[in-house]
């Protein structure tokens, strides 16, 4: 019986690894074995921040939503606790949306989230 080669197959599976390495720096982008461990790393790293992103961008909109309420007379917490209290239900993407790009309508709910924290 003869000998059976993997060149075909290993061929493959290397181009594949260079393939995704293209565009780092240096031997990850050349050489086999480094690319292969940054690859290996790189692909880790983009599954954990795929999820790490959903809270950064929360943390975004929070952080617009207080600027915008703080310019009203308000802070970002009581506004939230007027809103729930109130009964609105608007989240916090949106609110962060309007707060960039509506201002006058944001204002309203302050004054809606204000009207209610004053009646409790």
């Amino acid at each position: 019986m003869s000998r059976v080669k993997g060149g075909f197959t290993t061929h493959h599976r290397h181009k594949k690894i260079l393939k995704l390495a293209r565009g780092y720096r240096g031997a990850k982008s050349k050489l086999y074995r480094p690319a292969h461990e940054q690859v290996m790393h790189s692909l880790q790293y983009a599954y954990a921040h795929r999820r790490k992103r959903k809270g950064d961008f929360r943390k975004l909109w929070i952080t617009r939503i207080n600027a915008a309420t703080r310019m009203n007379g308000m802070s970002y917490s009581r506004f939230v606790c007027g809103l729930k209290k109130a009964g609105v239900q608007v989240n916090r993407k949106i609110l962060a949306d309007m707060a960039v790009n509506d201002m006058p309508a944001f204002s309203q709910l302050v004054s809606v989230a204000k009207e209610t924290l004053t009646e409790a």
